[in-house]
């Protein structure tokens, strides 16, 4: 299958090209080919263990490829060296599984602690900031509570707050929904679609949840062998008659896939 997509296309803010990654003896990314459109929620679906978290390091220059290209609007990320890399880095948020708070902070100093990283800025701003935040995902005046406070879908959306506090140009979210219930998964799912409207981003969702896929995608591709199998509209792609994407979508296993 190929790119399935109707709607015109956008500029790519991202583009890999032939990414190739090998980890121990395991060939993880087989030549994976991929755009990510400006503006767009990308879903990325798949098999665990099938190379989706390494494409995302790819994508924030945390691994080079073997062999292929990783392009961040016009830089080649694999010829830029660390120093090189650090302002294109900051363009990026990165949502984590966990969501890794710092337990030893309030909520208020872990949504802060981005800003606080770039001197330039005033006390007062990072305020001014952290409160905007908050409120864009519905935990207003929270600056004080610990995250042991938290339930998990408060500390997910905390989380999502500090991510997106430097407004970064490309967000990247690894399992946003996992570990949650249905209701506070949806919440989650309104927030990321606010989040990429109000702030004007483009967003990449690495997920095994079909309904969040199809929810916030805007296109989703399926990491298959190594390779993009297929990307097109959430509709297009769920309702596929192709037997690899429906057995994924439907989590329908074979005798190849049993476990003894």
């Amino acid at each position: 299958m190929t790119d399935s997509t109707s709607q015109s296309k956008s500029p790519p803010l991202v583009r890999l090209v032939g990414v190739e990654k090998k980890l121990g003896r395991q060939k993880v990314l087989r030549g994976v080919d991929l755009e990510i459109r400006e503006g767009e929620n990308l879903v990325v679906i798949g098999r665990s263990g099938g190379g989706k978290s390494v494409l995302l390091k790819h994508i924030l220059g945390l691994m080079q490829p073997d062999k292929g290209e990783v392009w961040f609007r016009d830089k080649d990320l694999a010829k830029l060296s660390e120093e090189q890399l650090v302002p294109l880095r900051k363009e990026t948020g990165m949502l984590f599984q966990n969501g890794a708070l710092f337990d030893s902070l309030t909520v208020g100093e872990n949504v802060a602690f981005p800003l606080r990283e770039r001197r330039s800025v005033k006390e007062d701003e990072i305020r001014a900031e952290v409160a905007r935040a908050l409120k864009i995902v519905d935990l207003p005046n929270q600056e004080n509570k610990w995250p042991a406070e938290l339930s998990g879908g408060m500390r997910k959306r905390v989380a999502l707050a500090r991510a997106a506090i430097a407004r970064p140009a490309l967000m990247l979210y690894d399992e946003p929904t996992s570990g949650l219930d249905p209701i506070v998964a949806d919440s989650i799912n309104k927030l990321m679609i606010r989040l990429g409207d109000e702030l004007n981003m483009t967003s990449v969702i690495v997920t095994h949840d079909m309904v969040s896929a199809r929810e916030v995608g805007d296109r989703i591709a399926l990491l298959h062998e190594g390779r993009i199998y297929c990307v097109g509209e959430p509709k297009v792609v769920l309702e596929s008659e192709d037997p690899i994407v429906k057995r994924f979508v439907n989590g329908i296993s074979d005798a190849s896939d049993a476990i003894f």
